[in-house]
């Protein structure tokens, strides 16, 4: 009987110790995290922001943009931000190529690190940022938990393998959430960032002029708004520098526009189009439409908070960077 319970005591406390390691990095992230060790970085942050973000409105969705990108490399460690001398970094991949706000970032964490040296991560930056810009706009507030320290490890090609790019079929963004611990009801709502900013002809052009091999326009794109394009900004299959906007007409406001036009077959990438390809996802977008923009907010919210948590490195793990750009700082 004593051999018994010293045996569940003993698995007791193996299961107590593997429960603690994979929830640490988790429950070390905190609201007010640097109180104490920095008790203006997140003022400092929004006062930034504040300040310009109303001469460059369009800003905002790049800088949430970066927050989702840096999140499915590596979890949400700061990486994004990396150079690489030998162009081999996440930002040098193709999905990273149009990405903006690498100075606007470095900027805050020059203001940063003269109030606190070596106390405020760029994962942290990143995920605040994208947060305040957004309100700054008019859009949805979200709770932002920090703690996260930043990775050195930067791969051009672990970027690429795991960023849901414009031309994702369902079965891939799926999967590559499903990656992060991100489920369906999450792809659907942080699909909904796209509600703001804009993108480039080379993120849609082949769905104009070279779907396939045996259709030249993707059949799935309402043809009167592929004409409208076609004869007005994306003019040839070549065309990589025309801007066009993701929610054309509310492009600035943070709204459900977003969701109407998937439903009218007027998204602009084949990977808002894939949304409406599963039953469960088509079923989500129609009941985001037909409810209010406040419940849109809460739920978009909630899974900000959940993405931002993707695999973060806390406590002893990661570093904290003096430069976002430069892994060893």
């Amino acid at each position: 009987m004593k051999t018994t319970n010293r045996f569940n005591v003993i698995v007791a406390v193996a299961a107590t110790i593997l429960m603690g390691m994979f929830e640490s990095s988790d429950a070390q992230l905190q609201m007010n995290f640097y109180a104490k060790s920095c008790p203006n970085a997140e003022k400092i942050i929004s006062d930034h922001i504040q300040k310009h973000i109303h001469n460059g409105p369009s800003l905002a969705a790049p800088l949430i943009r970066m927050h989702f990108h840096d999140c499915f490399v590596r979890g949400c460690d700061g990486s994004v931000l990396i150079n690489s001398t030998s162009g081999n970094a996440e930002r040098d991949s193709p999905p990273n190529l149009t990405l903006r706000g690498f100075g606007f970032v470095e900027r805050i964490k020059t203001l940063l690190e003269a109030e606190c040296p070596k106390t405020v991560s760029c994962a942290d930056i990143i995920a605040l940022t994208a947060r305040d810009s957004v309100v700054a706009t008019g859009g949805p507030w979200w709770s932002v938990p920090t703690g996260r320290r930043d990775g050195r490890i930067s791969k051009l090609a672990e970027a690429t393998n795991n960023i849901p790019g414009p031309t994702s079929n369902f079965t891939t963004l799926q999967q590559r959430f499903a990656n992060q611990g991100l489920n369906l009801k999450d792809l659907v709502l942080l699909s909904g960032a796209h509600t703001i900013g804009v993108s480039h002809c080379s993120s849609m052009s082949e769905r104009l002029y070279n779907f396939s091999t045996t259709v030249k326009q993707d059949p799935s794109l309402d043809s009167e708004y592929a004409a409208n394009i076609k004869a007005n900004k994306c003019k040839s299959l070549t065309d990589n520098t025309t801007i066009l906007e993701m929610d054309p007409g509310s492009s600035r406001s943070f709204d459900l526009s977003y969701y109407r036009l998937v439903l009218k077959r007027r998204g602009l990438f084949q990977s808002d189009s894939a949304l409406t390809k599963n039953s469960a996802t088509l079923k989500m977008i129609n009941d985001l439409v037909n409810g209010s923009e406040k419940k849109f907010y809460k739920a978009f919210a909630k899974s900000m908070e959940k993405m931002g948590r993707v695999k973060v490195k806390t406590g002893s793990a990661g570093v904290i960077r003096t430069r976002c750009s430069v892994a060893r700082s």
